[in-house]
């Protein structure tokens, strides 16, 4: 199984940003997932749309030069895709009354790793998706003894129930 991974560094965007738009590709097919960059309208979809084009070629250049054999885009996966905080460039800003007010210019390094064999990933991530199901599931079945109750005496304001346990108590 060829993995094969590209990285660009010290794009201008916050980590968290580009983060919101890996998320989009993550375990999609590489064709799909550049079709998902092209439309999406972030700004720093273009640069991960470039790191993802240049981790394609590099598997085909692995592909093609190490195991003699021709790879197409259509085997590749988004394994990883993962946003790393670069350096921070802290600038000043004037402010009123002579005053200086800090600005962080901050930087993210890109990192997108592509896996050969759609099949195999897709079934692991179907398998992965299938076992949280069954877990989230069982938790909805199992309830705590006490719930009903406990559901029904928040429900009620506090003058209620000092009612109905007095008159509880009195019979």
């Amino acid at each position: 199984m060829l993995e094969v991974k590209a990285t660009a560094k010290y794009v201008r965007t916050s980590a968290q940003k580009a983060g919101l738009v890996l998320e989009l590709i993550r375990g999609k097919k590489a064709a799909e997932a550049l079709s998902i960059l092209h439309f999406t309208k972030k700004s720093v979809a273009r640069d991960i749309e470039k790191t993802l084009r240049s981790a394609i070629a590099n598997a085909v250049n692995v592909a093609d030069k190490n195991q003699k054999r021709r790879l197409d885009e259509d085997d590749l996966v988004v394994s990883r895709a993962y946003a790393d905080q670069g350096p921070s460039q802290k600038r000043v800003r004037p402010a009123p009354m002579g005053r200086a007010y800090q600005v962080i210019k901050r930087t993210t390094h890109i990192s997108v790793c592509v896996v050969e064999g759609a099949e195999r990933e897709a079934a692991a991530k179907a398998a992965r998706t299938d076992k949280a199901a069954k877990i989230a599931k069982a938790k909805s079945k199992a309830k705590p003894a006490g719930a009903p109750a406990r559901a029904a005496r928040t429900k009620q304001s506090k003058p209620e129930r000092l009612k109905k346990s007095a008159s509880q108590e009195s019979k």
